[in-house]
């Protein structure tokens, strides 16, 4: 008996504490989200830079568009937004909005440059197409063919399944992976993280998106265009198009931000530098010019002085090794020029174009809804049916940027962010209607 009281009371002095800590956590959670201040509380006084009006026939379209990224980002409280629309052959409105640093409020212009994730592999997608054109790839080619340091596996796997994300290859786990944690100058290098591992099925039975089989892609580019990935992109995509604000992270850098240290820093370095260094005002935050990247910040609670918005900034990752994949930083009007020139037989002939953008087939003969580097949607613009090509950016499991392109109005919309959880696609098809009355007269 006298052993049970024991027993009951140790287990009250571990049970008490642990239940007031437990409680005292969850007050001070309830106390964060109720006190926070917004970060932009009044939709109408969130800032906003564009560098030309839209002309006559665009500026209602563009008033009504205005209104509807400002209440977005009130409601959402987010940090900040960019924006670009074109039509015809030239972008026909571009506006940063909200701001891109929330210690300096430095505002988000057209010209702020953020990671676009996985809509990289629209640009990737394009690159090929450039060397399908050449005879230099095809897409029933084994992809040893191009890059013979890639082991073969049980089934052949080719170029097409590869870009197709039906190929098998895994991906990363999230912001664990281990392409993450390497640098790489050039695509090939990255391969040792993840070639020797079992594909997951036969290639062509199942569609599964796969940062891996990128990688691959972009290593297959480099090597039968004779020449490294980016100086090839640049020369054949970037520099034609007038892409000028769009190119890729380097592995010379920790991330051309110039964030990265900060959100790297271990835990306990970076409680001491919230809690009791930033809030005595010792450390300078240096302003961003109008065209420095903006800073990546993630919905949260965090010590601090940005605990009152309710976002912490994103622990950031060099993404060199991720290659044609992920690593391409870029602005809405820069996408929307690309996004243009695709429609407009500017940089691929029509017939190679329609075969990235065409439904691919499974083996079983099921169609899967997703191209060669390209997303496929039906959604209803001005009351019609139409379809919509489309590449959203994913990084870390969230969407960062996302270009839609509306064949049938004529439209090409462009949306990043600073934040994920943003619902860019939502906000890019609301945009589009706003524009898709005046493209049609």
């Amino acid at each position: 008996m006298t052993g049970q009281v024991r027993s009951n009371s140790i287990l009250r002095w571990i049970l008490v504490p642990l239940g007031g800590l437990i409680v005292g956590i969850g007050a001070s959670l309830l106390w964060f989200r109720f006190t926070r201040e917004p970060l932009h509380p009044d939709p109408d006084r969130v800032p906003s830079v564009s560098y030309a009006k839209p002309s006559g026939r665009w500026a209602e379209a563009a008033d009504k568009a205005r209104r509807i990224v400002r209440s977005k980002i009130s409601r959402q409280n987010l940090p900040g937004l960019s924006v670009a629309v074109g039509a015809g052959d030239s972008v026909v409105w571009a506006e940063g909005f909200g701001w891109g640093e929330l210690r300096t409020h430095a505002p988000i212009t057209p010209d702020t440059r953020f990671k676009i994730g996985t809509a990289s592999t629209g640009i990737t997608s394009a690159a090929a197409g450039v060397l399908l054109e050449k005879g230099r790839l095809a897409v029933d080619d084994e992809i040893q063919k191009q890059v013979p340091q890639f082991p073969r596996k049980p089934w052949a796997l080719t170029l097409g399944q590869l870009m197709a994300d039906s190929g098998g290859l895994g991906s990363d786990g999230g912001d664990d992976g281990p392409l993450f944690r390497q640098r790489c100058e050039r695509p090939v290098q990255a391969l040792p993280l993840f070639a020797a591992d079992a594909l997951l099925y036969e290639p062509g039975t199942r569609y599964r998106p796969s940062k891996y089989g990128w990688v691959l892609v972009s290593a297959a580019i480099e090597a039968a265009a004779g020449q490294q990935f980016l100086p090839f992109l640049g020369q054949q995509i970037f520099q034609p198009l007038g892409m000028t604000s769009t190119g890729a992270e380097p592995a010379s850098e920790e991330n051309p931000e110039r964030i990265g240290e900060e959100a790297e820093d271990p835990p306990i370095a970076t409680f001491i530098r919230q809690v009791i260094v930033e809030p005595l005002g010792h450390v300078a935050v240096k302003p961003k010019s109008p065209t420095e990247p903006a800073t990546i910040y993630t919905p949260g609670m965090a010590p601090g002085p940005l605990i009152r918005y309710g976002v912490r900034l994103q622990r950031i990752y060099n993404l060199s090794c991720y290659a044609g994949s992920m690593a391409f930083f870029s602005t809405p009007g820069d996408l929307v020029r690309f996004g243009l020139a695709m429609e407009g037989g500017k940089l691929l002939r029509p017939e190679t174009r329609q075969l990235l953008q065409t439904s691919t087939r499974l083996k079983s003969g099921e169609e899967t809804g997703h191209g060669l580097g390209w997303d496929l949607d039906l959604q209803t613009l001005s009351g019609r049916r139409t379809q919509v090509v489309k590449r959203d950016g994913e990084m870390m499991g969230q969407t960062v940027a996302s270009l839609l392109i509306f064949r049938e109005a004529g439209l090409v919309v462009a949306v990043m962010s600073n934040t994920p959880y943003a619902g860019l696609s939502t906000l890019g098809l609301n945009i589009a209607e706003a524009f898709a009355q005046p493209s049609r007269e």
